[in-house]
């Protein structure tokens, strides 16, 4: 299916998204650090990352801004316990897809990964 990225500065969030979306046939790789993301997508076709907003040493939004320098057709999907229409519009402006709030709703998750996935296929 869809190689996904999941980064979130807790390990047990990283494995949450990934057992979800491993169920549903696609190969995750999940990130705690913010530059082994980097890393990773500079070697490693990406068709979508989800990302945390808060996190340890930079912002998810600016971890959004890095990806798509390097991969400008990557998707992303925002994650945040702390909701707000600012940060919503800022993820947006920078390129994000969608945005999901924690805790993750797994059918949410599920229909919202779909709904970017189908936007990949139709630009492929």
């Amino acid at each position: 299916m869809a190689r996904i990225i999941i980064l979130d500065d807790v390990k047990d969030a990283c494995m949450l998204v990934g057992k979800i979306l491993t169920k549903q046939g696609h190969d995750t790789t999940a990130f705690t650090d913010e530059e082994d993301v980097v890393d990773f997508v500079k070697d490693n076709p990406v068709d979508l990352a989800i990302l945390d907003i808060k996190l340890k040493k930079m912002s998810g939004i600016e971890v959004l801004a890095i990806l798509k320098q390097i991969q400008p057709t990557i998707q992303v999907i925002m994650l945040t316990g702390y909701p707000s229409i600012e940060t919503a519009r800022d993820a947006l402006s920078k390129g994000a897809s969608d945005y999901c709030v924690k805790p993750i709703d797994r059918d949410e998750l599920i229909e919202k990964v779909s709904q970017v996935l189908i936007k990949v296929k139709k630009n492929e």
